[in-house]
């Protein structure tokens, strides 16, 4: 059965398939070849997956990032950190990063942030100078961060899939995040000197101080989801119900953009987008099952340890598997896949479960950068016109960033752990 499985998995995946059709008729085709199984154990074990209390906090998520794009809180972010930054050159390459970073904190969804900061920001870089390979290669880098600072649906799904904490996961991708944004501050800078980028002008304190009280509603969301979740005052899914509130709140009552005859659109857009997610996680389900089956994360287990007891070699090979992995998953089926491979090897190395599901979540980030199956990339390729091949080489400098801050979070320990603690 498991011949079966990875050849029509490997045949429809060079097919171009959706990842979710690929991995349902992959199962499929398995179970059929077989007969040892009923079909209708498809639909139990899709319907099984999806049938979770904490991902009830995904489709409320994707409501709240719908709900910040058409409430304007999008353009105030990127508003305020102009006015931190407009005197530097390159201020609106240093604005793409710290866009990515504070709406991080909102929509939990890397291919959100990155479709929401290029349709802004990859135009008007344009019409300023700006390369436009490098503007939708730090697009796409500085709205995948959303992945890995909280709120995160790849550590929602990864804490339902291990049992570990939502909320020190939470908590713990918030110096990893951060320190990819300085990351590409830094690449910006030497970029922007070499080619001479323009600078936006100084603005007077008084008016960075009418921008920061014009976001200060938008800032204070993640403040309010991450003390809420790590105080015990509400669990992740209610988090999103409240992250939900409060961006219509604002939206519609303080910044008045949100209209009423937009409501259907916002609902319309949460519920594809929870479907695709859904869709994916409920096929991976039944994938996972089928390799549970034939025992085949045992056997990958045991093989990895017998090629070496060496702690960090092995930490280097398991970031290996998920670098190649993540080129051709989204990170939801990656995670739900490997986790049960690979978590157990962690554990047996003494890697805390809060620091393995940082190391997968940044590992399964760069895959959303990266060809064949790069979401964040065909995203921004889509919006910029860059053709892929011109935008994967402006994304060497911005992967050499992420690549060195996994090796700090796999090597490093206290970087995630001591936060928890």
């Amino acid at each position: 059965m498991a011949t079966i499985l990875f050849t029509v998995f490997v045949v429809l995946v060079l097919l171009g398939l959706p990842v979710a059709f690929v991995l349902g008729l992959a199962s499929l085709a398995a179970i059929v070849s077989v007969g040892n199984f009923p079909l209708m154990l498809v639909g139990q074990r899709i319907f099984t997956a999806v049938d979770s209390f904490p991902l009830m906090a995904i489709p409320l998520f994707m409501l709240a990032g719908a709900l910040m794009n058409y409430g304007g809180i999008t353009k105030r972010i990127i508003d305020f950190a102009l006015s931190l930054v407009g005197n530097i050159r390159g201020s609106l390459a240093y604005v793409v990063s710290i866009s990515g970073v504070i709406m991080g904190g909102i929509s939990g969804s890397g291919v959100a942030d990155t479709a929401a900061i290029g349709s802004i920001m990859v135009p008007e870089m344009t019409r300023r100078g700006y390369d436009r390979a490098f503007s939708a290669a730090l697009v796409a880098a500085a709205g995948s961060i959303g992945l890995i600072i909280p709120p995160s649906i790849a550590m929602i799904i990864f804490g339902v899939t291990t049992q570990a904490s939502i909320g020190d996961l939470f908590l713990a991708g918030v110096i990893p995040g951060v320190l990819i944004g300085l990351g590409f501050l830094v690449v910006s800078y030497f970029v922007a000197r070499k080619q001479n980028y323009p600078m936006e002008g100084q603005m007077t304190w008084i008016e960075r101080a009418r921008r920061f009280k014009d976001a200060l509603w938008a800032l204070l969301m993640p403040v309010i989801i991450i003390a809420g979740i790590r105080g015990g005052v509400f669990t992740p899914t209610e988090g999103g119900a409240v992250a939900a509130a409060y961006a219509f709140f604002v939206g519609k009552f303080i910044y008045r953009e949100i209209k009423w005859v937009d409501i259907p659109k916002i609902l319309y857009e949460s519920v594809i987008s929870t479907a695709v997610i859904s869709f994916i996680i409920g096929t991976t389900s039944l994938f996972g099952w089928l390799l549970a089956s034939e025992q085949i994360p045992q056997q990958l287990t045991r093989g990895l340890l017998e090629l070496t007891d060496n702690k960090y070699i092995l930490l280097f090979l398991i970031n290996i598997i998920l670098l190649i992995v993540g080129m051709f998953l989204d990170s939801g089926p990656a995670i739900i896949l490997l986790t049960p491979v690979l978590a157990p090897v962690a554990s047996s190395l003494g890697v805390n479960m809060v620091q393995f599901g940082l190391i997968m979540v940044i590992n399964l980030t760069i895959g959303l950068l990266t060809p064949p199956v790069g979401t964040a990339l065909y995203v921004s390729s889509n919006i910029s016109g860059v053709p892929l091949i011109n935008l994967s080489k402006a994304m060497l400098k911005f992967w050499a960033v992420m690549l060195f801050v996994l090796a700090l979070v796999t090597y490093v320990p206290a970087l995630t752990t001591w936060v928890v603690k």
